[in-house]
């Protein structure tokens, strides 16, 4: 009897101890899960997103001077918050063959008095270039919502006279500020947009000759220090020639469609020029000779 209690007991003890291992095996798992369930949320978060990561959103702010102007690329689209008065400064890149435009939208607050503003476009040398056409200074209205300005320049030449004013490939500025504001006016919050764009005209603008290198690449500011004047452990601005080009490169080459033009009239030229003598040829003797000639 005393080896049946016994039995009995270590049979109880046995269930005991599988019970108490399934229960901390069932805890086990349920925290396993909601620390998944849990962590699943971290995961989807820093996992990349389904949509491009390059979405074509330009800078959305703008340097105040030409060493520290903000580049963005031809059809990109750059805006910028600032205050009235202040000159904001963005540079693109333009090649051979292209007919650069700029255009400009402010957004200025509801309450304002008249004011003119204006676009300008500059070289690498820092020349102002003219615009062919587009309304490149516009007043705005008392209390208009918006104002809209344009400068369309001449198409950029491959190679110019050193007294010329000519466009010529490399680096080109935009500068927007207003020109005309009342004091009450100055320092009113406003919204501007820029972006720059480039048709490309070809062989019908060229000329002869090209530019060894891209006037003046520019000078862009960098978050770190990189110049022989700064401290690269302080973190400090520095400044480096720009890296901006468009996107198929600098061309500035002596191909251009001109040549295929050039070629074709000479093939015509040579043509002409048989047709014309097997004609005076044929027409300078009778095709039959008369009898007793």
């Amino acid at each position: 009897m005393v080896r049946d209690a016994r039995d009995a007991r270590d049979a109880r003890d046995a269930r005991s101890a599988r019970g108490r291992g399934a229960r901390a095996l069932r805890a086990l798992t349920a925290a396993g899960l909601l620390a998944l369930a849990g962590a699943a949320p971290a995961v989807a978060d820093s996992s990349p997103s389904a949509s491009p990561s390059d979405d074509g959103a330009g800078p959305t702010r703008a340097g105040t001077s030409f060493r520290t102007a903000t580049e963005i690329d031809q059809g990109q689209r750059a805006t910028a918050r600032a205050a009235a008065g202040d000159y904001l400064y963005w540079s693109f890149p333009a090649d051979a063959g292209q007919r650069p435009t700029v255009s400009a939208t402010v957004k200025l607050p509801a309450a304002h008095a008249t004011a003119t503003w204006q676009v300008d476009v500059y070289d690498g040398l820092r020349r102002r270039q003219a615009c062919q056409y587009g309304a490149q200074t516009r007043t705005a209205a008392q209390n208009a919502a918006s104002v809209e300005l344009s400068c369309t320049l001449r198409t950029v030449r491959a190679w110019s006279e050193p007294w010329a004013n000519d466009p010529l490939p490399g680096t080109y500025y935009v500068r927007l500020t207003v020109v005309s504001l009342s004091n009450a006016d100055r320092g009113l919050p406003v919204d501007a947009e820029v972006r720059a764009d480039a048709k490309e005209i070809g062989g019908s603008a060229a000329v002869d000759g090209s530019l060894a290198e891209p006037l003046v690449p520019g000078i862009a500011v960098t978050g770190t220090g990189s110049d022989e004047g700064s401290d690269p452990d302080s973190g400090a601005p520095g400044a480096v020639l720009s890296a901006i080009e468009p996107e198929d490169g600098w061309s500035s080459g002596w191909w251009s469609d001109r040549w295929v033009w050039t070629a074709v009239g000479g093939v015509l030229a040579a043509l002409a020029g048989v047709g014309g003598y097997a004609l005076t040829r044929g027409s300078g003797r009778p095709s039959r000779v008369p009898p007793g000639a």
